[in-house]
């Protein structure tokens, strides 16, 4: 949408419309905002918050080979294809970002992705710091990475257990990765400790808003400018 001023007259507005107001709306450029942590501290669930509250951001729905656990819906949570399929997505260079974690491929669909940042809407990834390093590689311009942080190794290793998703096995390998996925955290924008869940929401969801503000984001800006010097 262009940046112009609504009539200030139009019939029927109230005070309180955008349009009686001379509202402007900016176009402006989606922003991609990656969230990564070991597994257990804390992700998913701020992922699933932010979803619910903005309806300004959507989740980047990955392709993986890994199979589907209880409750998952594919084409929502993700895109479950077969090795082979995998693959040929590569091949064809249809991914932003892929990356093996746990022996499975997980990848980032690039077209709906462009899709969205240039209608601007921001897209949400949950993705490790191997997929975080390759889109920083490619659309440095276009990323917001926060790094979550568990608040002690004792409550990572509760809360793998607690969730109940994992065999005692599979819990046992993911604290073993832990240490190394934690060594990346100087690679990300923001580091956040996630102490209280609700409180680690609020501060990415204050972290969105100034990103949305940036000037460079803000690709409506040079026209708005140049019609207000214009006495518009």
């Amino acid at each position: 949408m262009s940046a112009t001023t609504s009539n200030k007259k139009k019939s029927g507005a109230s005070a309180s419309d955008p349009a009686a107001s001379g509202f402007v709306e900016i176009r402006r450029r989606g922003l991609m905002l990656v969230l990564s942590s070991p597994s257990g501290a804390g992700k998913t669930s701020i992922s699933r918050a932010l979803l619910a509250r903005d309806p300004l951001l959507e989740m980047s729905v990955s392709a993986t080979t890994r199979p589907k656990r209880p409750g998952e819906v594919p084409g929502i949570d993700y895109l479950f294809v077969d090795a082979e399929e995998f693959n040929l997505m590569v091949n064809r260079e249809e991914f932003l970002e892929y990356a093996k974690v746990f022996g499975n491929y997980y990848g980032t669909p690039r077209a709906p992705v462009e899709a969205a940042l240039g209608a601007g809407r921001d897209v949400l990834f949950d993705i490790d710091w191997q997929g975080t390093q390759q889109l920083d590689a490619r659309v440095p311009k276009d990323l917001v990475t926060v790094f979550i942080l568990p608040p002690s190794t004792r409550e990572l290793e509760r809360r793998l257990h607690t969730r109940a998703q994992d065999s005692a096995e599979e819990v046992a390998k993911r604290m073993a990765k832990a240490a190394d996925e934690l060594s990346h955290w100087p690679e990300y924008h923001y580091v956040l400790v996630n102490h209280e869940l609700e409180q680690t929401i609020q501060q990415i969801q204050a972290i969105l808003q100034a990103e949305r503000l940036r000037r460079e984001r803000q690709v409506g800006l040079h026209e708005f400018v140049k019609a207000l010097r214009e006495g518009q």
